[in-house]
């Protein structure tokens, strides 16, 4: 199942509305197909795994991300049906389907065909590597990442508003690999008219993966391929979105923070101290200290040459 969830993370930000799905064949302990959901979430992950098994597929054991599909589409074949006709020894399911019209009727209909299942397998894992499909059925929007750069006392700039660049070379790549993993990055009116930022994916052999554009607030000179809001809330209209990454600024930061729409921190530190520059986040209406507490636990913390990553996901 681990190199299933790893095969899922290669669709991830390509495959909305479908989730990211990673599967994996295995018939006397050799991995005899694998597949992730492809770009625009056609082929699905147990298809592609399929193909790659052929006829040798029959008794082998499958091990998918997420319950095969059960419904049927114009776009493609239905998973469930597909692993039926392999005729496989068994299915390992990491989690259920949150669409309803496949929840527990794929493994169901797997049950009914005499295949053993087994679900729950690295569920939680399953979940995070999934979560911007999960959030976006079980929430309505999109998981939402908020990125931000600072300095060791907290500011995003000088006071000057200047802030290129506060974080080294190797902290810049990651932060345009997280790009390149979204479908969508989101900037306020105020970043968009001041920095007129391209928003787009700057590493070799990921140019491609360039993330949908979008702005919160009045912005009348936008690029036309832009998409615009006009406050956090409104993401959850922004159509085949799965996985939100905000950017910018500290007003952008401060009103998602404050409309409780943030599932996860990047927060990337530089060794530097800017004192009297500007915050990284503005006011958040904090009633007092107390409130600010329990709402997050850091799950990563990586060296990025004298840059530190701090990921942060919601407590609950």
């Amino acid at each position: 199942m681990a190199a299933a969830l790893a095969l899922s993370e290669r669709g991830r930000g390509r495959t909305s509305a479908n989730p990211n799905v990673g599967c994996v064949i295995v018939k006397q302990g050799i991995v005899i197909g694998r597949g992730w959901t492809q770009p625009g979430g056609r082929p699905h992950a147990e298809e592609m795994a399929l193909i790659a098994a052929g006829p040798s597929a029959k008794g082998a054991d499958i091990f998918v991300t997420m319950e095969p599909c059960a419904h049927e589409s114009s776009r493609g074949p239905t998973c469930s049906n597909a692993i039926i006709d392999a005729k496989p020894n068994r299915v390992i399911v990491a989690t259920l389907d949150a669409d309803e019209r496949t929840r527990r009727r794929g493994i169901d209909r797997l049950g009914e065909a005499g295949i053993p299942v087994s679900v729950g397998i690295r569920e939680p894992e399953a979940r995070r590597t999934m979560a911007g499909f999960l959030c976006r059925v079980e929430k309505q929007r999109p998981f939402v990442t908020l990125k931000l750069a600072m300095s060791l006392d907290g500011c995003i700039a000088m006071a000057d508003g200047t802030s290129q660049w506060i974080t080294g070379d190797r902290a810049r790549a990651h932060a345009h690999l997280e790009r390149a993993r979204s479908d969508a990055i989101l900037v306020g009116a105020g970043t968009a008219t001041t920095d007129r930022p391209g928003l787009d994916v700057r590493l070799d052999g990921l140019t491609d993966r360039s993330p949908q554009p979008v702005v919160l607030g009045d912005d009348p000179d936008k690029p036309d391929h832009w998409l615009q809001i006009d406050a956090p809330s409104a993401i959850a209209g922004l159509d085949n979105i799965n996985w939100l990454l905000v950017e910018g600024g500290a007003k952008t930061a401060a009103s998602f923070l404050q409309a409780d729409l943030v599932d996860r921190l990047l927060l990337y530190r530089a060794p530097i101290v800017i004192g009297g520059g500007l915050s990284g986040i503005a006011d958040i209406g904090l009633a007092g200290l107390g409130d600010a507490h329990g709402h997050w636990r850091r799950t990563d913390r990586r060296d990025l040459g004298q840059d530190v990553l701090e990921i942060y996901d919601r407590a609950a």
